[in-house]
């Protein structure tokens, strides 16, 4: 069986519900008509009884009441076929008026007949006596009229509407004909004078027997189902489309992912729209973009630490085979030499081994101690060397500052003398000679308070843009700055790490002087 996506789950997600949906649509639908189609018949058959409401106003004005209908069954009877009625001390009609034709089975009367006897055609279908249009919902209900001579009672048909007829007072109560319950009659009231004396009810239809009526609900179910089912097919291709949409970015996601854990870093995906697939997209690509730039600084490493442990390596071969080969004799600059050699890649090695295990968290060993003191005798250690070098020590800052009071940090003294040195290293072997080397000592007050140091030396400078890779390792400018002047490249990687392990700073800029400004800040201890 077929693996299921996700956008198959959601699209026969939305198509069960749509379906669902249908089915409920088209199931109320059907009760609603059949329970509404009784009342609404009701309702069209109650308003044909105009001339039934004007006889009953009219017995209600002859009589100032209803109690003639109530006292005598029927007189409701007579009312309903047109016969005279005994109006208590009222007069009769008058003699001159002619009585209206017999009633038809369903409560409508035929077509007045002409002069010579004769009746008029039939109104054509959905025409109620040739007036104006008339809905024809049932019809099997609307027979022709019986002939005037027509001698049955038509409320002896089993369909008769009087059968459904009654007649109550302006309160409601039966007056006549059939007791209707008043939520379920449909209401014509008898208005005398603007005043309404009563109404006639007519229940509605239980149930639909009929074939016309069945005909007519099956129609219109099928109309429903019809329509149904073409809101449906719209509804599941537009939900096919949307799906396809919404899952797109994420089809484009796993092709990706899959494209990086094969190797390729250079993969990227579309980046559409501003919704919450398009901003993952987009961390997708910033995610893959430092995976590629964590790729290519570890293949320069590796190529750089190649590079470093080749030189000295290379040199010492070159020695040794000479003197193998009895080309050179061993003289003392050799032994020298080679030694030169061994100690620079030992240094390198060792400087690789600190790198790499002190580039994370470590332990230092805190106590308070004295940064002034320990930077001094930092300089005293390489003061000779800068002599030797002509390169000029400014320490007039520091002395001045050490002079006036004695900065305190919370540190590691082995460490931070460390960063000293190799700061100082960094300067002599890269200043020209009858340069300077200027130190200056100052307090930053603020929350925490800071020592900050700042060691500016001389031409040559490192170029802008090479600036925010000095702490790189293994990275040395090529340009003024150049390998010549040795060093593995991982001094100022190693001094950042114990800085930022004090809590400090430790950054670079252009110097003032011409060459490289290096800035280490420090909280004091006692700080806020």
């Amino acid at each position: 069986m077929p693996r299921l996506t996700l956008q198959n789950k959601v699209f026969l997600t939305l198509a069960a519900l749509l379906v669902a949906l249908m089915g409920i649509y088209v199931g109320f639908s059907r009760l609603v008509l059949t329970q509404g189609l009784g009342p609404y018949v009701a309702e069209i058959e109650l308003e044909r009884l105009d001339w039934l409401a004007r006889r009953a106003v009219e017995h209600h004005v002859r009589a100032g009441n209803w109690d003639a209908l109530r006292a005598d069954p029927g007189a409701w009877h007579r009312l309903q076929m047109d016969d005279d009625l005994p109006f208590g001390n009222a007069p009769p009609p008058p003699g001159g008026a002619m009585r209206p034709p017999p009633l038809a089975p369903d409560g409508t009367r035929p077509p007045p007949r002409a002069s010579d006897g004769s009746r008029p055609p039939p109104p054509p279908p959905g025409m109620a006596g040739g007036g104006g249009p008339q809905l024809d919902l049932l019809p099997g209900r609307h027979r022709p009229p019986p002939p005037p001579d027509r001698a049955n009672d038509p409320r002896d048909e089993p369909t008769s509407i009087y059968r459904r007829l009654g007649l109550t007072d302006a309160e409601g109560i039966h007056v006549a004909g059939v007791a209707v319950p008043a939520d379920e009659a449909a209401r014509l009231p008898l208005r005398e004078a603007d005043k309404v004396v009563g109404y006639l009810v007519l229940a509605p239809l239980k149930g639909l027997a009929r074939n016309a009526e069945q005909a007519f609900l099956t129609r219109q179910s099928r109309f429903m189902i019809l329509t149904g089912l073409a809101g449906l097919a719209l509804a599941l291709l537009f939900s096919w489309l949307l799906a396809r949409r919404w899952f797109a970015p994420i089809d484009a996601l796993m092709d990706g992912a899959r494209a990086v854990a094969r190797g390729q870093l250079a993969t990227r995906v579309p980046v559409k729209g501003s919704d919450e697939l398009a901003a993952l997209a987009g961390t997708f690509n910033d995610m893959v973009q430092r995976l590629d730039g964590i790729e290519n600084s570890r293949r320069e490493w590796l190529a750089d630490v190649s590079h470093e442990l080749r030189t000295p390596l290379a040199a010492m071969r070159a020695e040794i085979e000479a003197l193998q080969d009895g080309v050179q004799p061993f003289e003392p600059d050799t032994s020298q030499r080679l030694h030169r050699q061994v100690m620079r890649l030992s240094l390198l090695v060792e400087d690789l081994r600190r790198s790499m295990s002190e580039s994370g968290e470590f332990a230092l060993n805190l106590a308070p101690v004295q940064p002034l003191a320990l930077l001094r005798d930092a300089i005293d250690l390489v003061q000779d060397r800068f002599h030797r070098a002509d390169i000029a020590l400014d320490t007039a800052a520091l002395d001045a500052l050490a002079a006036a009071r004695t900065p305190t940090i919370s540190g590691d003294a082995d460490r931070l003398h460390q960063v000293f040195v190799n700061l100082l290293e960094n300067s002599l072997r890269y200043t020209d000679s009858f340069g300077t080397l200027r130190i200056g000592a100052s307090i930053e007050h603020g929350n925490p308070s800071r020592l900050v140091l700042k060691f500016d030396d001389s031409a040559p400078g490192v170029l802008e843009h090479e600036l925010p890779r000095i702490f790189d390792r293994l990275f040395r400018g090529e340009s003024s700055r150049s390998r010549a002047h040795g060093g593995s490249g991982l001094g100022l990687a190693i001094c950042r790490n114990f800085v930022e392990a004090h809590h400090g700073q430790l950054a670079a800029s252009p110097s003032p002087l011409g060459g490289l400004r290096m800035i280490v800040s420090l909280p004091l201890a006692g700080s806020p």
